[in-house]
């Protein structure tokens, strides 16, 4: 991170406060090795892990009410991993992962800024096939659908890193691709619906996504 600007900030939750360090904004760019240009990640596109996006904040206020009590929680696409960090605070068992190599450096600075524990990560592609993250009761992530390729990829991780009793919760900012996943999810046996969130009073602009869960087994 030598030649990075970075920003630190403060994301509250009632009586809980989250400290983050992100980066400046979504014009920084350090890759001197060219280990994310070796995966496929563009300049352009290297910096959106380290901000700290609208989705990721309607993420982490979904979790942060909802019951994970002996769970086995994934955050998929981490990115700032805002609500690992969270459920990491509340002492939830979450494991994040994401494909840009940078991300764990970060979430590693975060953990030690909250005085928590170490979060399990594993940098992961979609496609890999090759991960040992095993099986979870609770997926989740935000702002994950991109492109039209990744929907198949997506759906297809989180079938096969889902229990046979699973809930996902996927927070999505209205890209138009998140029926086309329902759809696929539905394949895979989860029953889908969504919501809008109840409160987004801590976004400063109105959010026009939704929280997309999908059930199996339940």
């Amino acid at each position: 991170m030598t030649n990075l600007r970075l920003s630190y900030q403060t994301v509250e939750f009632d009586k809980l406060d989250i400290h983050l360090c992100t980066l400046r904004n979504n014009q920084e760019f350090y890759d001197p090795n060219g280990l994310a240009e070796s995966l496929g990640i563009s300049s352009a596109s290297w910096p959106l892990f380290g901000i700290l996006w609208p989705s990721s904040l309607v993420l982490a206020h979904h979790m942060f009410v909802h019951d994970t009590q002996s769970k086995r929680i994934l955050e998929v696409g981490c990115g700032m991993a805002l609500a690992s960090l969270l459920l990491n605070k509340q002492q939830a068992d979450i494991t994040a992962t994401d494909y840009h190599p940078e991300v764990q450096t970060f979430l590693n600075r975060n953990t030690h800024l909250n005085n928590s524990k170490d979060i399990a990560f594993e940098r992961v592609g979609w496609a890999d096939g090759t991960d040992s993250l095993g099986l979870f009761d609770i997926i989740i992530g935000s702002d994950l659908l991109y492109e039209d390729e990744h929907i198949e990829l997506l759906a297809t991780f989180i079938s096969s890193h889902a229990n046979t009793q699973c809930e996902v919760i996927i927070v999505d900012p209205g890209r138009g691709r998140k029926n086309k996943l329902a759809k696929l999810m539905t394949t895979f046996g989860f029953i889908a619906s969504q919501e809008k969130p109840d409160n987004t009073d801590y976004l400063s602009k109105e959010f026009k996504g939704h929280i997309l869960t999908f059930k199996r087994g339940f």
